[in-house]
């Protein structure tokens, strides 16, 4: 048993003063006292805040970043800046994957981030071969995750079709290929190999209504439910317009409509971006008890719109932070581009505030920090007793922090400035970042430093 004292910590009903957190030898809390002398537990350093879940993450686009900001079209857009990815990724091998995605990984660390769902449709070679073990790519982002330390839920990824109505896959897109059946095989496979490790979660990732059909969203339903009745399932719906008015021409309502129709959507499923939606359907999905996972800087980067937040938050809907496309790598500016993406809409301010919770900062860490959690599937997004002991450390004597207390330190740490304010991260009870520094970051580094020099040539 281990023990950390703090003289400030976010707790479940609130901050505590004087906090002493006991974690036990499996990595989860074991008991949680306020008002209590340090004795002999070792010193946290800073405020703690329970640690933040990144639930949508394309780890090879990190490599990519940046290089889809030039004029290609007078009408840019999602299209547009997928053809950019298509192209980079025809060259991506286990080995450069694994390489970019450790130099994610500890950069999200590094920023609070202490878990990360991997959606994961980069399956075969670059000829859209099967390796000889079909989750070879899948293997190496593992890998990344625990030479990292970050806390992983995997999902593989159901790719069958490139377009609503059975349009067949095409060029680079052979890569994402795969069924029911050999997607079920990958998870069985990964299942036997992750066995007995808390910081890996697995789940399924049907892409798409227009990248799966009816039956084999069922399917797959089906298969994964057999395997582990908890399993999260998430799905990208509504990212773009396009999409939605060509849902409606294949079914005659809208994909968040069609899912709740269809499919017994609930805790265990979390559906990413839906930037496009109607309000009846944010409040269907509110009440469906799912998890809303936004991807603010994405939906920013590629023009794709805002959610309806919130109506969404009125209606006690839960929601969860992606990267996504990874052109930033910290859940501070997630949680600030989400909050400034509805002020901008609505015209007003401190939309995520309310009466019972009036600080901006404490509610958006606190409600994405719990719904992330559960939709990674995790025991965590709370520092309380029977949780993973994901913590974050405040460096409390950083210019924007020193002398708040409370509240004040996440609506401070939320919107003054960009300087990293975070000064230690822990995840499942092992320091991961000291000082603000991952213990790999520079061999890290330079290995992703060769491959992106590769990639450019």
């Amino acid at each position: 048993m281990k023990s950390f004292f703090a003289e400030q910590a976010l707790l479940r009903d609130g901050w505590g003063d004087n906090v002493v957190i006991e974690v036990d030898d499996g990595g989860c809390i074991a008991a949680v006292r306020v008002r209590q002398k340090p004795g002999g537990a070792e010193h946290a350093g800073g405020p703690v805040i329970p640690g933040m879940a990144n639930v949508h993450s394309h780890a090879f686009q990190r490599a990519m970043a940046g290089l889809a900001e030039r004029m290609g079209s007078a009408e840019d857009s999602f299209w547009t800046w997928r053809e950019v990815m298509y192209s980079f990724l025809r060259q991506l091998n286990p080995d450069q994957v694994y390489a970019i995605a450790a130099q994610l990984f500890s950069e999200m660390l590094s920023n609070g981030y202490t878990a990360v769902g991997e959606f994961h449709y980069l399956h075969h070679a670059p000829d859209g071969k099967p390796y000889a073990r079909s989750i070879e790519m899948a293997l190496a982002v593992l890998r990344a995750a625990e030479e990292t330390g970050i806390a992983i839920t995997l999902l593989p990824s159901l790719y069958a079709y490139a377009g609503f109505g059975e349009e067949p896959l095409k060029g680079p897109q052979k890569r994402f290929a795969t069924t029911p059946e050999s997607l079920l095989a990958m998870l069985s496979d990964l299942r036997d190999t992750c066995a007995g490790d808390p910081e890996i979660r697995l789940g399924v990732a049907p892409h798409s209504l227009r990248a799966v059909n009816p039956a084999m969203l069922k399917e797959l339903y089906a298969g994964a439910t057999a395997l582990d009745p908890a399993a999260p399932i998430h799905i990208h719906l509504a990212q773009v317009v396009k999409e939605v008015n060509d849902c409606l021409s294949w079914s005659e309502k809208r994909p968040v409509q069609w899912l709740l129709d269809n499919m017994p959507v609930d805790a265990r499923w979390c559906l990413v971006h839906c930037t496009n939606v109607s309000t009846p359907e944010a409040e269907k999905l509110a009440a469906s008890g799912a998890v809303v996972g936004l991807c603010p800087t994405t939906g920013a980067n590629l023009g794709d719109g805002t959610f309806p937040f919130a109506r969404y938050r009125e209606r006690e809907g839960r929601f969860a932070i992606g990267g996504d496309i990874h052109v930033s790598q910290t859940p501070v500016e997630e949680l600030r581009w989400l909050e400034y993406s509805q002020r901008l809409a609505l015209r007003r301010r401190n939309i995520a505030a309310s009466e019972s919770s009036p600080s901006v900062g404490a509610s958006l860490w606190r409600e994405a920090a719990s719904g992330g959690a559960q939709a990674l599937g995790r025991k965590a997004g709370a520092i309380a007793r029977g949780m993973r002991a994901d913590f974050v450390v405040l460096d409390a004597g950083h210019i924007n922090l020193a002398g708040r207390r409370g509240d004040a330190l996440l609506d401070s740490l939320v919107f003054c400035g960009s300087e990293r304010m975070v000064r230690h991260v822990m995840v499942g009870g092992r320091w991961v970042v000291r000082d603000g520094h991952h213990a790999g970051e520079q061999a890290i580094a330079a290995r992703y430093g060769k491959v992106r020099t590769a990639l450019m040539v």
